[in-house]
This record gives C-alpha cells, sequence and structure tokens, in this order.
C-alpha cells in the first residue's frame, strides 16, 4: 500500500447531478468494544442522507469477517429481514457475531448486484466496515478484494474537523481518476425494529459531495459532523457488465466520525 504523500490534493466538493446516490450500509452501533459481545449486523440497501427510498437486496454473493489474517465465511448466518425506510419497506438481510479477542474486524459484504431501471445498469457495491477490540492490528491492511477501499486513518476512531484519506484500490492497484460519492447516515437506526427514523436528523447538501481519486489512488476528506460517514468509489471494479447490460461495480467503505472532546 502506497504511503500518503505530500503531493495529495484535498478533495474537493463537486457539483453532479444527482444529490443523492444509492449505498450499500453494513451497519452495526458500536465499533469500538472494550469487551467481548455480540454484536448486530444489519445489510441494507439504500439512501442514507436524505432518508430516500430502501431498495430490495437479493442474496449477497458473499459476506465475511477478517481477523487478523484469516477469513471467515458469515453468508450461511444471514437471515432475511424487511428493512422499514421512511417511505417503504424493502429485503435486507441481518445476523450478529460474537467478538472475543483483541484486534480489528474487517466485514465485507459482495452483494448480488441491482438492477437499477431508471439508468438500465446493474450496480455492485463491494462494501467494508470495521469494529475493533481493545488494540489496533490490520485496520490498513487490503482485504484482496476485485476493487476496495484501503483506510489510511482508522476507520473506528476519526473526529469532527479532522480529515479522512482513503486509497482506492481496483485488482490490488491504485485506481486514479475515480469518482466517490460522500454521505453520511442522516436517520437514526432501530436496530431492534429494522428500521429508519422517519425524519432526518442533519442537513443534506444541495448536490453530491464528490472526491476524485489522486494518481496514487488516493482521496481526502474533511469530517464536518459526527455520525457515520460512507464513501462510494463508483465504477471502479474490474467487472463492468452482467447479464448483457452495463455493471458499475463500486467501491465503499463506512467509517466512525466522533465529536473531539
Amino acid at each position: 500500500m502506497k504511503s500518503l504523500l505530500s503531493g495529495v490534493a484535498i478533495a474537493a466538493i463537486a457539483m453532479t447531478s444527482q444529490a443523492n446516490a444509492h449505498f450499500q450500509l453494513l451497519y452495526t452501533p458500536h465499533v469500538m468494544l472494550d469487551k467481548a459481545q455480540e454484536i448486530p449486523l444489519k445489510l441494507m440497501f439504500g439512501h442514507p442522507m436524505e432518508n430516500g427510498h430502501a431498495m430490495d437486496m437479493g442474496k449477497p454473493d458473499a459476506f465475511d469477517v477478517y481477523f487478523k489474517g484469516k477469513k471467515k465465511d458469515l453468508l450461511p448466518t444471514l437471515k432475511p429481514i424487511m428493512w422499514t425506510g421512511a417511505h417503504n419497506e424493502a429485503h435486507a438481510f441481518e445476523t450478529s457475531y460474537k467478538v472475543k479477542r483483541n484486534g480489528d474486524y474487517i466485514f465485507a459484504l459482495t452483494p448480488a448486484p441491482y438492477y437499477e431501471g431508471s439508468e438500465d445498469i446493474y450496480i455492485q457495491q463491494i462494501t467494508k466496515s470495521y469494529v475493533n477490540k481493545a488494540m489496533p492490528t490490520d485496520w490498513n491492511v487490503p482485504l484482496g478484494l476485485p476493487t476496495e477501499i484501503v483506510p489510511l486513518n482508522k476507520p473506528y476512531q476519526n473526529f469532527v474537523g479532522g480529515t479522512f484519506t482513503g486509497q482506492l484500490l481496483s485488482g490490488g492497484k491504485p485506481a486514479a481518476g475515480v469518482e466517490c460519492e460522500i454521505e453520511y447516515i442522516n436517520p437514526a437506526i432501530d436496530v431492534e425494529k429494522n428500521a429508519f427514523s422517519k425524519d432526518a436528523s442533519g442537513p443534506v447538501p444541495d448536490s453530491a459531495m464528490v472526491a476524485v481519486t489522486d494518481p496514487s489512488g488516493l482521496f481526502t476528506f474533511g469530517l464536518p459532523r459526527a455520525g457515520t460517514w460512507g464513501f462510494a468509489c463508483l465504477g471502479a471494479g474490474p467487472v463492468t457488465e452482467h447479464e448483457g447490460k452495463a455493471l458499475s461495480q463500486d467501491a465503499v467503505l463506512w467509517i466512525d466520525v466522533k465529536p473531539f472532546q
């Protein structure tokens, strides 16, 4: 993995034609643990910043957890659920995982391609999220996914007013010039009821927040508010077609941001 260089540009907020994008969520409410416990994991697909339409998920292609270089298949543990958004219900999945040993747990989801009829394309967002117990281990190690964002700051320990830097990889190599959309989870999440709150709690920008990766695949974003933030680098993966139609194979990463108190 390339280190952060002095020539890295701070990502700008750009104007795009669509203010709010599709985001694959891989959510658990607490990402820094001080004792062994079983954590809930919720997998849903929707528009988290605008609290918009929820979309149906098919059975994922893969769902794994990585811990100290070892991978465990969690796909058999997934249970189908209905996720309640502000405007509709959609098919989603859930499971739980027992965190026991100290270190970083990296959860990686490869969802089934989703057909977006309005654009006549498929979307597949390969998504990572992190949980830490007690001590850092391998949070900045690539997993070897077809495309992924490798964090250069601890994804579970970021603060308002700071910046977050990630490196986008495609086929294990840095991917330059890729547009990465940025959103945060705006509504409150009821883990017990599998639901977003009806009302969004924070502002929604007039247009999408976007960073473009530099020649080393790096992007940096300033963190303006606390919450769970997501980065989706669009069309970054090597697979570009599914069932005879165009496929946007995206890399998604979720991070936690807290006030500095």
